[in-house]
């Protein structure tokens, strides 16, 4: 709930204005019923034609000055919800755009969409109400009271007594409804991921004919979203018919015994009864607001711990958006370094030492799971190693300001995700300021830009939803392209060329090794380590063999088998056409 109180700060004016805009348009409000009853007493009971007209005119005027008041007032309220909806979204993009994969593999995607959307939207309904219901509210129920005393104690007690029994069932549904609010959005969190995994895999559905499957998974998921939101609102909505019969029968009580007070022992006047039950029927109002703000506050509390979570989520980092503008040459070294996982029982890598100079180009082969793919991650800080020390250009690289670091990688990840826009755009993303002739110099070197000169508008060819017009091959080319247009001082590829076929891995490999910056390479593909300086071959998340092609073939038997099983690749002279049109 602290989190959520920063971002009031900056519209603590607003706020002010629009609470004493409500607290006008509140005394206004109280002050009504007692204008009756001098309507009634002085001037009707009392046949006094002019305060007829004055305590009239009064009472119109105090409804002309409450409408004013509460449209600014519900003015400012829907400007400061809407202005902070906005900055918690903004908080939680950026929060989410700093965290580390072990911290960002807490959440779901489907709920952080949910939270940043209907969590959010839930805080900013819940600002709204806050300055203008949830606050006048219980202060409405206070001011009548008052006023109800103030004209008349006796009657006014009848209503007090019926306040505990309504305030204890209010505390208790408050408490019940935060704990099924929380499952409700957790049952929409499940649902969002049932939707987003079906709409992403929907080629692969169809093909598999596996339709029917999914519309029974997700009517099963909608299924218990509806059941749970049934039985959390059962409780909700029974909340006002509970206050409302016991404030009515209040009113009950108050109109006869008013009666018997009028009448036999003439301890009130008529207008001071209909006072009275004025003020009951606004009290009887105010709590039925509050009945219903009872239910809000408890869906509002579990998206703001929901909220929370992302933003006080440990492990992230702060500086996501700030620059040291400090040089970065390249020069890598790991030293007894060990990762594991978060949740996981294993390690994924155990002492690894290597150095990687500057310039220099080394290719991580070995079995799935062995841990190439997070030593590349260890690098721009995807992860953060638990044991041992990761040097940059000969300094911790936790000494780095961490987008510093970033920016002088590119990354090419096994997933390839293009977005949707023009081809131009997607190598852009890499270097958002680049100009057409760097993007078409990076597209040449990823051997891509021949295939773009042969669509129809060329690099402003649109591309679907995840590069789905283009093929695995292409989609790799233009993932290499985005990551060369940065030029960047160390260039990571998680085995981005297994679409291509072996003449343009050729011809792509040979100008990546021509470049003067740092290249890691991990393959599975002999043909791609024969460039590299040197191989490192890893095996259960340790490294069993260091060295050049030739080295390896005289000291590593794995090195020598993955050697045998792709010969043909050699005998063929495919290996030599890469090895030709390298610059050492």
């Amino acid at each position: 709930m602290k989190t959520f109180w920063s971002f009031s700060k900056k519209y603590t004016f607003l706020i002010v204005v629009s609470i004493l805009l409500m607290l006008l348009e509140l005394v206004s409000e109280i002050f009504q019923p007692f204008m009756m009853s001098k309507i009634i007493d002085d001037g009707i009971v009392g046949h006094n034609l002019n305060d007829v007209v004055l305590w009239g005119a009064l009472l119109i005027g105090s409804s002309i000055f409450m409408f004013a008041v509460g449209i600014v007032s519900s003015f400012y309220s829907s400007y400061v919800s809407q202005y902070i909806g906005y900055d918690v979204r903004k908080k939680l993009f950026e929060t989410i755009q700093g965290f580390t994969f072990s911290v960002f593999s807490k959440f779901s995607e489907a709920s952080l969409m949910t939270r940043m959307t209907n969590d959010v939207v839930q805080i900013q309904n819940m600002v709204f109400m806050g300055t203008r219901i949830a606050l006048k509210a219980p202060l409405l129920v206070i001011g009548n009271l008052i006023m109800a005393f103030i004209i008349n104690p006796y009657l006014a007690l009848f209503l007090v007594v019926s306040l505990p029994f309504i305030f204890g069932f209010l505390s208790y549904a408050l408490k019940k409804n935060f704990k099924l609010f929380k499952i409700v959005q957790q049952k929409l969190d499940q649902l969002n991921r049932s939707i987003q995994q079906s709409l992403i895999g929907i080629r692969l559905i169809r093909v598999f004919v596996r339709s029917n499957y999914e519309n029974e998974k997700f009517e099963q998921d909608s299924h218990a979203l509806k059941e749970k939101t049934i039985s959390t609102l059962r409780l909700a909505e029974l909340t006002t018919p509970v206050v409302m019969l016991i404030i009515n029968l209040a009113i009950l009580f108050v109109i006869f015994v008013g009666h018997r007070a009028i009448f036999i022992s003439g301890n009130a006047s008529i207008g001071e009864v209909v006072a009275i039950i004025n003020y009951a029927m606004r009290i009887s109002g105010a709590l039925s607001m509050l009945s219903w703000i009872v239910m809000a506050v408890s869906r509002v509390a579990a998206s703001i711990e929901r909220v929370d979570e992302v933003l006080n989520a440990t492990d992230q980092y702060e500086d996501v958006y700030s620059f040291d503008n400090k040089q970065i040459n390249g020069d890598i070294r790991f030293e007894q370094v060990s990762f594991q996982y978060e949740g996981s029982q294993t390690q994924t890598l155990a002492n690894i030492s290597f150095h990687v100079k500057q310039g220099e180009m080394i290719a991580l082969m070995g079995a799935t799971g062995s841990g190439k793919t997070s030593i590349l991650q260890l690098i721009p800080l995807l992860h953060k190693h638990n044991e041992g020390k990761i040097l940059l250009d000969h300094a911790l690289i936790d000494s780095y300001n961490l987008p510093t670091i970033r920016q002088a990688i590119g990354y090419v990840p096994q997933d390839i995700l293009l977005f949707t826009g023009t081809i131009a755009d997607n190598i852009r993303w890499g270097k958002k300021d680049a100009t057409l002739e760097e993007v078409i110099e990076a597209a040449k070197m990823a051997q891509i830009h021949e295939t773009i000169m042969t669509f129809p508008d060329a690099y402003d060819t649109l591309i679907g939803q995840k590069g789905v017009n283009l093929s695995g091959g292409q989609k790799q080319r233009m993932s290499i392209a985005r990551a060369l247009v940065r030029k960047p001082s160390i260039l990571l590829l998680d085995d981005c060329t297994s679409a291509l076929d072996v003449q343009t891995e050729n011809a792509l490999l040979a100008q990546i090794r021509a470049l003067s910056c740092t290249v890691i390479l991990v393959t599975q593909k002999m043909s791609s380590t024969l460039i590299a300086d040197r191989i490192i071959i890893l095996d259960e998340g340790s490294i069993i063999a260091d060295g050049s092609h030739e080295q390896l073939l005289q000291e590593s038997e794995l090195y020598k088998r993955i050697y045998a099983s792709q010969d043909y690749a050699r005998r063929s002279g495919q290996w030599t056409v890469q090895l030709e049109n390298v610059t050492p």
